[in-house]
């Protein structure tokens, strides 16, 4: 029997239910949102499925039952109900400056009046236009009107780079969304979607009623493949396929209920077998890094990072936070909450193998080119797999020696420990190896731990004027850091490792085997 055909790429409900691909059943959410309420908001990485289930709800309200045969709305939705549906996207093209944008609202609301076979009296002014459109197609259908939004966050994020820019575009979505408010009376549902979550202050002003779903529990697996969904609907395409690594790598974004895999991902890896970052690769993220930079993140707590809920959803083109973007965009996700008196306090990390190793990989890239940086991953390859500790000092001096100093001081991050730690951390995941910070001991906080094979290395980083001082290893020994591995590793080293301000390098690298 033939296989079903894979939908790469396709976000055409009608196209999937038509053709003979394969289709996860998301349906069920069609139905809750309908029963809960009528103004919804949902952020979501890109290619997560976002236009494919914004094309599902649509087909719902237009009634095409044809098309949901043997899912879960098939008899659970009102299919004697039909209502007009505007339809809007962001997703095509860039948006170069307001004006553009204005251009680009008077064409998607002509389609939508040509698809309604409305006409607009006012249709040069985007903002009369799309209130008309929205009461004359409920007077014509006898219905109320759906408004569905795709990617409405675009035009902002494509002149991100330019604040003054960005910021003309947000005020002419903000007045373009503000007609949902006073359009209410004529709708029956709202939903929009889009990768970031703006202040409903700078973009949803006048909407005080919109329910925002990215972290709601009852919502979490909207969009993505659970593991019984993606076992069950590709059973006939697993055989062979070790389903723990595909888990490992794939696998382990959450907003507050069960993990699930990027679809994107998986589509490619059943069609080729091969483990890649095919999400990773369909988009580079040289701003967040810039951000990072700026803001002197240390990279490596991003393993078990801490954030509010202000920080986790505040997102605007005059206050952003590295934070906020890396959890909205997908390169961080929620890995458990904790109470902290009235505050929910949310611990984020990369969600698994793939955005951890490439991710790391690519913030290698703002200053190493690539032949060097190969020649520096297989030579602590080498030294990790003889189990020669030492041996990482001189590829680390050489590491830091290619930094030109215009970098430094362009960035100022030659005081910052953060940094110097975030180069050999980043260097070993994008070994894809076991690196674990800050990990709790009964006697504090060890900077970094590496696990391969077997052995453990344990790392301790300090940054002094010019002299070094042995204290990193001497904190190291002190602390007993060690006791916590033993019985897990046959191996035990010791590297405390101490970095110049004025050299700018490696002043220090002690190495002792506590075995």
């Amino acid at each position: 029997m033939a296989k079903k055909k894979l939908p790469v790429g396709i976000q055409s409900f009608v196209e999937i239910r038509t053709e003979d691909y394969y289709y996860v059943d998301k349906t069920f959410f069609v139905k809750k949102l309908v029963d809960e309420g009528k103004y919804f908001f949902l952020s979501r990485p890109r290619r997560f499925g976002k236009s494919l289930f914004l094309d599902t709800l649509r087909q719902a309200f237009l009634g095409k039952r044809e098309l949901f045969k043997e899912l879960f709305l098939e008899n659970n939705w009102d299919w004697s109900k039909k209502h007009p549906v505007i339809y809007i996207s962001f997703g095509a093209g860039v948006i170069e400056d307001e004006n553009d944008l204005v251009r680009q609202i008077l064409l998607i609301l002509e389609e939508n009046q040509e698809t309604l076979e409305i006409t607009c009296k006012h249709a040069e002014d985007y903002r009369a236009c799309f209130y008309e459109l929205i009461k004359k197609a409920a007077e014509k259908y006898g219905a109320k009107t759906v408004v569905l939004v795709d990617e409405y966050d675009k035009p902002i994020l494509d002149r991100i780079d330019s604040i003054e820019t960005a910021a003309r575009i947000r005020e002419k979505l903000k007045n373009f969304y503000s007609v949902l408010k006073d359009a209410d009376p004529y709708l029956k549902f709202c939903f929009l979607t889009g990768v970031t979550k703006f202040s409903k202050v700078s973009i949803f002003s006048g909407l005080n009623n919109l329910k925002d779903i990215t972290i709601h529990p009852g919502y979490a697996t909207i969009c993505g493949y659970i593991q019984n969904e993606f076992e069950k609907t590709f059973a006939d395409r697993l055989e062979g396929i070790d389903l723990s690594e595909v888990r490992r790598w794939y696998n382990g974004y959450s907003w507050l209920g069960e993990p699930v895999y990027n679809p994107f991902d998986i589509l490619l890896f059943l069609d080729t077998r091969e483990f890649r970052p095919y999400w990773f690769e369909t988009g580079t993220p040289t701003f967040l890094i810039k951000l990072l930079m700026v803001r002197k993140l240390n990279v490596a707590k991003l393993e078990k990072l801490e954030v509010g809920d202000e920080l986790l959803e505040s997102f605007d083109v005059d206050r952003i936070y590295p934070e906020t973007v890396l959890f909205q965009t997908g390169y961080l996700t929620i890995k458990g909450t904790r109470r902290r008196g009235p505050l929910t306090k949310y611990i984020l990390g990369f969600p698994n193998l793939e955005v951890r190793t490439s991710f790391n990989n690519f913030l290698l890239n703002t200053f190493s080119d690539l032949p060097t940086k190969e020649e520096h991953y297989d030579r602590i390859y080498e030294a990790l797999e003889r189990g020669r500790p030492e041996e990482l000092e001189r590829v680390f001096k050489a590491i830091f020696a290619g930094i030109p100093h215009d970098w430094f001081r362009k960035t100022g991050l030659e005081e910052y420990e953060g940094f110097y730690a975030s180069v050999f951390y980043a260097y070993f995941c994008g070994l894809g190896l076991d690196v674990r910070v800050e990990e709790a001991t009964n006697q504090g906080r060890l900077d970094m731990a590496v696990l391969f094979e077997g052995r453990c290395y344990l790392f301790e980083f300090k940054v002094v004027e010019d002299e070094a001082t042995g204290d990193a290893l001497k904190q190291l020994k002190e602390k007993r850091y060690f006791e916590k591995y033993k019985g897990k590793c046959e191996k035990i080293w010791l590297i405390g490792v101490e970095f110049s301000k004025r050299e700018r390098n490696i002043v220090s690298f002690e190495v002792e085997d506590v075995s």
